[in-house]
């Protein structure tokens, strides 16, 4: 799921994390888990986030297809194998507190599936926007309930969805491809906008689907978010979105 550059990564989410860590955001797993609804909207969490690195690592081999040259096919193969070691580390961590990882994934299935069905790229240039726009409107989300997480699960959402190091290998392709023709941006600005409609879509059926995740993102569990917060994240997702635009070259 990571395209995201190092500049990309969101000023928003050191924005959004307290300067010190107060409630559960101070507690380890071992105490936070200790709360039985908590515990559910974390296992919902990790699910979510399992799945759709499981998701990202079919799609990135399936789109090395498209690629133009050997070398950018070793390049998303190279981007696959992130995906799925950071799918095992949350597979690990679901069954190391004693959730059946598959089990944990099913709720988030549809989806997923859902939104990689009604957004599969035409071509190699379309699926390099998806991947890192697309994806990064997911990572930025993650970022900002992780920063309301116990130390022991914000450790590992922040982790798997690091920089796997290749936003700048996007942001090249599509900009010599813009160069050589600039037709090539007005129908990439178009689909760009389209996967930021589906993917704040899905974030949020995600999110209502779950009675857990919702319940803590809204304030009825640790240190959620009040409504009024929700609004801002949004609102930050939808800057970083407008700035990786801009990195591309294309409009938002």
């Amino acid at each position: 799921m990571r395209f995201m550059t190092s500049s990309d990564k969101p000023e928003n989410a050191s924005e959004t994390a307290p300067a010190e860590h107060t409630g559960v955001a101070a507690q380890d797993w071992a105490t936070a888990s200790a709360d039985p609804q908590y515990r559910a909207a974390v296992v919902d969490l990790l699910g979510a986030l399992a799945y759709g690195e499981l998701a990202a690592f079919e799609r990135l081999a399936e789109d090395a297809k498209l690629a133009p040259t050997l070398e950018d096919k070793a390049e998303l193969a190279k981007m696959a194998s992130a995906e799925f070691h950071h799918f095992e580390r949350l597979r690990d961590r679901l069954a190391e507190i004693g959730e059946e990882p598959t089990q944990a994934m099913e709720p988030f299935v549809a989806a997923y599936d859902g939104f990689h069905k009604q957004t599969a790229p035409s071509d190699w240039l379309e699926g390099l926007v998806k991947a890192y726009v697309g994806d990064s409107i997911a990572s930025d989300f993650y970022r900002e309930v992780a920063a309301r997480l116990d130390s022991d699960s914000r450790g590992l959402v922040l982790a798997v969805l690091d920089d796997t190091g290749h936003g700048g290998f996007a942001v090249e392709k599509v900009r010599a491809a813009i160069d050589a023709d600039p037709r090539v941006g007005g129908r990439l600005a178009l689909w760009a906008r389209r996967l930021m409609g589906e993917a704040l879509s899905q974030s949020q059926r995600v999110v209502a689907d779950r009675d857990a995740l919702s319940t803590m993102l809204v304030g009825g569990v640790a240190d959620g978010f009040d409504l009024a917060e929700v609004g801002k994240m949004f609102s930050r997702i939808t800057e970083a979105h407008t700035k990786r635009m801009a990195a591309l070259g294309l409009a938002a």
